[in-house]
């Protein structure tokens, strides 16, 4: 298993955090709750064990939730911008499932699998094939 140190924070900077992936274990998940509170299509992560984690400076608030599991489920966000950083066990953390988005690595990072895919919008599997532009384009009025 190869390893790499990765350092984030939500989108205000008021929550900084490291961590240690392995980036071959990020997935995209495409489940309903990850869909609403993600505000898109899906959301990317990766597990990460509670000693292999780190906040640097702020403290999350937290939305505790049940899972399709049952598991009680705590996310964590930043209480002033909003940003989605993590979720993990409600009553005993021992894993995070880091929000890769926040990390500044996130474009050196690629999935490998993708999770609740019966969940997914049709248009994921053909993005590709969307037209794109590098910046904001003039829409009409």
């Amino acid at each position: 298993m190869a390893t790499m140190m990765v350092d984030g924070a939500c989108l205000c900077g008021a929550i900084t955090y490291e961590a240690v992936i392995d980036p071959d274990r990020i997935l995209v998940c495409h489940c309903t709750d990850c869909q609403i509170g993600g505000g898109g299509a899906f959301r990317w992560g990766t597990l990460v064990a509670r000693d292999d984690f780190a906040l640097l400076s702020g403290e999350p608030k937290f939305f505790r939730k049940v899972a399709a599991s049952g598991n009680h489920r705590a996310l964590a966000f930043c209480g002033d911008c909003g940003t989605s950083l993590y979720g993990t066990q409600a009553d005993s953390p021992q894993t995070y499932s880091l929000r890769i988005g926040t990390t500044r690595q996130a474009r050196e990072l690629q999935p490998a699998l993708q999770i609740w895919h019966g969940s997914a919008y049709a248009w994921t599997d053909s993005l590709s094939e969307i037209p794109a532009h590098k910046g904001q384009p003039i829409l009409g009025d």
